[in-house]
């Protein structure tokens, strides 16, 4: 049986929650322009991108060694809490985990925020590494995002 797991990371932002947490209802547009080293495109197949049930295709960049793409389908939305969750449904990604689903919040916290980033998972082998470089990508992602909101 394949091993499964849970990882999470915590980004303390400078920008405020809500100018945050409309930058991820917005990451079709926003992730592939901020962050170009990370995403080539965001394709929205199904609904507005961001509510329950919508479907998306994230195009990574070169940067990304190994995965290229992953679908998405959006979970759980929250505005109120500033909470999405997803689970990829397809894509490159798919290779490696048999299950893979992720939560992303948005704390107001002081001048600014607290992202919280957790996803749980079942690797396609035992030989699959945990998603550390994931984690990793999704903190740079934050950054990121911060650093421009912060310029904008």
């Amino acid at each position: 049986m394949a091993a499964t797991g849970k990882l999470d990371v915590e980004v303390k932002v400078k920008s405020d929650a809500e100018k945050f947490w409309k930058s991820i209802k917005d990451s079709a547009t926003i992730f592939p322009k901020v962050c170009s080293d990370l995403y080539k495109n965001v394709e929205v197949l199904e609904g507005d991108g961001h509510s329950v049930g919508s479907v998306r295709v994230v195009n990574f960049a070169e940067a990304s060694p190994i995965v290229k793409s992953a679908k998405e389908k959006i979970e759980e939305f929250d505005e109120a809490k500033k909470k999405v969750a997803y689970s990829v449904i397809g894509g490159d990604m798919m290779q490696y985990y048999k299950t893979f689903k992720a939560t992303l919040e948005v704390i107001p916290e002081g001048e600014g925020s607290l992202v919280k980033w957790m996803c749980e998972f079942e690797k396609a082998t035992e030989e699959v590494p945990d998603p550390n470089m994931i984690r990793d990508f999704a903190a740079k992602n934050f950054q990121e995002i911060d650093a421009y909101l912060l310029t904008a």
